[in-house]
């Protein structure tokens, strides 16, 4: 793909994500937003759904075979886990060049995939069409321990929080403000498959404990690293410096961010950087919005990187 002018279309689209992904494709110069798909809101304007998108399209109930025939240059797959195939499938048949971006779990285990971590796995991408989107704790955990993978003596334990946009739109307790209210819910404490992700992808086993707060959007993910040799706190920021100082979009912060300060931003905040008495133990915290560097960010990375255009196109940075 070359960088003049591609038209992008959305399956999926009535999600949190996919909204976010409709606002950052409307102010990109080099995409054009040709199709939304959503069953639950089929015939309805998009612009009345979504603040930031002006244009006069509607949202369409369109199956595999349908998204297929629209051509589309790129399409992206905002749909839960273990419903893309048919897609792809189809996509692959009436137009097997196409730019497919998956944001769920579905081929984030498949090597014929390009896993898109940009910060970690920017040198992997060899020009593949299909691009996995990584989790959004996925994402947080594994910039936490990159930089320290080397030095581990133990598996990392991470201590994940996020906001009940996480659970998606469909009803259940850990997207329920009634429930979540003066609430943590702890949930899927071991296998998580943002857990076995970050194992894979890393190539060290992750444990990882997930919480949902009663807060909308933002994760925070505390990690607990064992290290096989004494190491400063200045060799560890001088280790988490030299990873990401050249990286827009992950900052590296003295003390422990907070959710609060990154909720609706497009970068990750690494910091807090605590070591035990002994020098062999650091705690690193990391947050992120779940929406943004978590999916709909992140996705657009890949996808400006894959049609050619600078990566950053359309993704607001802030120091």
């Amino acid at each position: 793909m070359t960088s003049a002018h591609k038209t992008l279309g959305i399956v999926g689209a009535r999600g949190h994500t996919g909204a976010e992904l409709i606002r950052l494709v409307a102010a990109h110069p080099a995409l054009e937003l040709v199709f939304v798909s959503s069953r639950e809101l089929d015939g309805q304007r998009v612009a009345d759904h979504v603040a930031g998108y002006a244009g006069e399209l509607r949202y369409a109930s369109l199956d595999a075979d349908a998204v297929a025939a629209q051509g589309a240059d790129v399409v992206v797959l905002a749909l839960p886990n273990s419903k893309a195939a048919p897609y792809v499938e189809a996509i692959d048949k009436a137009k097997p060049d196409t730019l497919i971006l998956d944001l769920s779990a579905d081929y984030r285990f498949d090597s014929t995939w390009y896993y898109g971590l940009p910060e970690l796995t920017r040198e992997k991408w060899r020009g593949e069409k299909k691009i996995s989107n990584p989790g959004c704790y996925a994402t947080a955990i594994q910039l936490s321990i990159a930089p320290l993978k080397d030095l581990l003596a133990a598996p990392p334990v991470c201590f994940g929080v996020s906001g009940y946009s996480g659970a998606g739109t469909t009803p259940s307790d850990k997207n329920d403000p009634e429930k979540l209210r003066d609430n943590l819910m702890p949930y899927s404490l071991t296998g998580h498959t943002h857990e076995k992700e970050a194992s894979r992808h890393l190539g060290v086993p992750v444990e990882f404990m997930p919480h949902v707060a009663p807060h909308f959007r933002g994760l925070t993910v505390t990690t607990n690293l064992y290290l096989a040799r004494k190491m400063t706190r200045e060799e560890v920021m001088q280790r988490f410096h030299h990873a990401y100082d050249a990286e827009p979009l992950v900052h590296v912060v003295d003390e422990a961010p907070w959710v609060s300060a990154v909720a609706g931003r497009h970068h990750v905040d690494i910091g807090g950087f605590t070591l035990s008495a002994d020098g062999k133990r650091v705690v690193v915290v990391a947050t992120l919005d779940n929406l943004l560097k978590g999916a709909a960010t992140q996705a657009l990375q890949n996808i400006n990187r894959a049609i050619g255009v600078d990566e950053l196109t359309a993704i607001p940075t802030t120091p």
